[in-house]
């Protein structure tokens, strides 16, 4: 998500409250160059000028007519666009002449329009494939963590990490990033760190904690610790041929892992467990599947015997997630680009995709719904 800028001219891309911030504050900081137009659809905004920088239009006729120099970028400010029109924006860029193209994250990760510069990052392939996303009113669903000590286990995995960077608009008092890898823990928060200081979101403390959760001793104590009210539970093994060359590995990890979370979660009276799953779970083929499924019964188990004012234990199962380290489409891609074949599992097989973004303002969502 983290991006470098090169001092050039930029070109905004909506006019809108989400362009016109970023406008601001690449004026203030005046370290990433200048922004010379933005570029809009809008007949309401073409002609006008907003502190002093043209709007203008329409976008694809004007794009035509700019002379761009090398170090010259675009960047997409309309977070609510949908797949369709920013498929159609990107070719338009790129006809023009663009080669550096930038676009803000979708509307899920923008709270009542409140964009920044550090969020903005390169237009991927993914951005332009599909449906567009369900938009969940984030303000609205996160409300029930304000105030609470929340942890993430996996908080350095696409999900885990993803759910963190949305809950840096939750107003938690406390955000815990629990992982086995040291690396990922320590990008996911530096990350956010950077993010609270460029403004995103708002202050949280965050708390990097190393462990595994198939020590059961730790995990226990790591609970009794930080009397968490809320947790995320993205960590998961979850590539389906791995698991199945290593079946010890994804039983111990899955289902093992999750029951001592669970176990510390009950005795210390984690008020919600939010246990993230998979389609593979239903009627599983896999090890991983079976690991999956056995982790919902383990969580559902626990809901069924904890009294319901006291905690909530809940499932979110997903289907394949763009973008997120067990999805297929990565690989997908490298068979495209090796020239094929992609490889399937059967002739007519569907497969359905989500946004991580997407994803994880559900698995928010969800957590407050119970």
């Amino acid at each position: 998500m983290m991006t470098t800028f090169k001092s050039g001219r930029l070109y905004i891309i909506g006019a809108g409250f989400a362009g016109q911030t970023l406008a601001n504050e690449i004026k203030l900081k005046g370290i990433f160059g200048e922004v010379v137009a933005f570029l809009d659809d809008d007949p309401e905004k073409i002609g006008r000028r907003i502190d002093d920088v043209p709007v203008l239009g329409p976008i694809r006729d004007v794009a035509r007519l700019l002379r761009l120099h090398p170090a010259d970028e675009a960047i997409i400010a309309i977070p609510s666009a949908s797949k369709e029109y920013l498929e159609e924006l990107h070719r338009i860029l790129k006809s023009a002449g663009f080669e550096k193209i930038r676009i803000l994250p979708g509307i899920s990760q923008i709270i009542d329009g409140d964009a920044h510069l550090i969020q903005t990052r390169s237009i991927d392939p993914q951005d332009l494939l599909g449906r567009t996303p369900v938009t969940v009113n984030l303000r609205q669903s996160l409300n029930y963590l304000r105030g609470k000590r929340v942890l993430v286990t996996g908080a350095g995995g696409s999900i885990g990490s993803e759910i963190s960077r949305q809950l840096l608009s939750a107003g938690v008092a406390r955000l815990y990033l629990f992982g086995h890898g040291e690396n990922s823990i320590y990008q996911i928060d530096k990350e956010l760190r950077l993010l609270q200081e460029e403004g995103v979101g708002e202050k949280t403390v965050l708390v990097p904690i190393i462990g595994d959760l198939k020590d059961r001793d730790y995990t226990d104590w790591i609970l009794a610790q930080i009397k968490a009210d809320v947790i995320f539970h993205t960590a998961a093994y979850k590539h389906v041929p791995m698991m199945e060359e290593n079946p010890v590995a994804a039983i111990e990890n899955n289902l093992f892992g999750t029951d001592n979370l669970i176990h510390a979660s009950r005795k210390h009276e984690v008020k919600r467990f939010v246990h993230i799953t998979s389609d593979k779970a239903v009627e599983p083929v896999s090890v991983y599947g079976i690991s999956k499924c056995l982790c919902e019964e383990l969580v559902l188990e626990a809901a069924s015997e904890t009294p319901s004012l006291s905690s909530s234990f809940m499932v979110v199962r997903f289907g394949n997630v763009l973008g997120s380290r067990g999805s297929i489409m990565p690989l997908f891609q490298k068979q495209i680009q090796k020239g094929g074949p992609v490889t399937i599992t059967h002739p007519e097989m569907e497969r359905w995709f989500m946004t991580i973004p997407e994803a994880c303002s559900l698995v928010l969502q969800a957590g407050g719904v119970g």
